[in-house]
């Protein structure tokens, strides 16, 4: 065998672990959740061929119409406000003053917290009798919402409490701000442009490559959003704020009807999968990744 063969099979087998990682854990699942969501499989059973009748079955399925445009509710709102928060932070946090480094780790400390324990905190927030929230504004002399008990405002509750994780993204834009030549900043000065000028021409160009993998990212985790309305609220009140993730959930473990949650589950992946490209295809008319 000759040296350069040599060096790629050991080359192959420190990255084996990885491919064997990427084929059960994320390959396989997708293959065999693309065949079980065309059979009727209870676990128990054998599956049974039944080719598109769970498609079908979900257009006419009150709880998978309700879900559904429940996360199509979540990712329209958690997606912008995300970005706007993560961006408003880290515009903050990009200013060398004294004690920044003390923000920025407080900045990022709730989201290494626990999502359960953080949604307990959540649920004293906005408890509608008592929490600090309806505290906060009664004060003001204002009568706040019953919030995570009221069908109209339990998913804008479950969208706010979720900018609590917003750290890690501010991060990520503040790291991308940082690499932003301070001259830009001063030209601009000179040429008498105000700070909305300045964002818009200097600072959101430089920070669009981080904007693409955001919005890309946090798409994805949208409509998977389970964790949340899980805790928080169950999917109520009256499955108002029941997610896909989470009628999935209920299908695969609770009524343990896989080929059923695998065709939601196959919806989720072509909804992504459509995001993605579109966005992957518009990105070249606004992200700009330098000379």
């Amino acid at each position: 065998m000759s040296h350069s063969k040599k060096r790629a099979w050991i080359g192959v087998l420190f990255a084996l672990p990885a491919i064997l990682g990427l084929v059960i854990l994320k390959i396989y699942p997708i293959i065999a959740s693309g065949f079980y969501s065309l059979t009727e499989y209870h676990i128990t059973d054998s599956p049974e061929w039944v080719g598109f009748e769970n498609y079908k079955n979900l257009f006419s399925d009150p709880l998978f119409i309700k879900s559904f445009s429940n996360t199509m509710y979540y990712l329209v709102l958690l997606v912008p406000l995300g970005l706007v928060v993560g961006i408003c932070l880290a515009l903050l946090l990009v200013k060398d003053i004294k004690g920044i480094s003390f923000f920025r780790s407080m900045v990022y400390l709730p989201s290494i917290v626990p999502v359960y324990a953080f949604a307990t905190v959540a649920l004293w927030f906005f408890n509608p009798y008592f929490g600090l929230v309806n505290g906060l504004l009664a004060r003001v002399g204002i009568n706040g919402p019953l919030w995570i008990a009221d069908e109209s405002w339990v998913k804008f509750t479950l969208v706010l409490a979720a900018q609590w994780g917003a750290g890690p993204t501010a991060l990520l834009f503040m790291a991308s701000m940082k690499d932003i030549p301070r001259e830009l900043y001063e030209a601009a000065t000179l040429d008498g442009a105000n700070a909305w000028q300045k964002f818009w021409r200097i600072t959101f160009p430089f920070i669009s490559p981080v904007t693409l993998y955001y919005l890309i990212t946090s798409s994805i985790q949208a409509l998977q959003f389970f964790d949340m309305p899980n805790i928080m609220t169950g999917g109520g009140p009256n499955n108002a704020s029941l997610s896909l993730g989470m009628y999935i959930y209920r299908n695969a473990f609770r009524y343990t009807n896989m080929g059923y949650a695998s065709a939601m589950s196959w919806i989720i992946f072509i909804i992504a999968l459509i995001l993605s490209f579109v966005l992957f295809r518009t990105s070249m008319k606004w992200v700009f990744y330098g000379e």
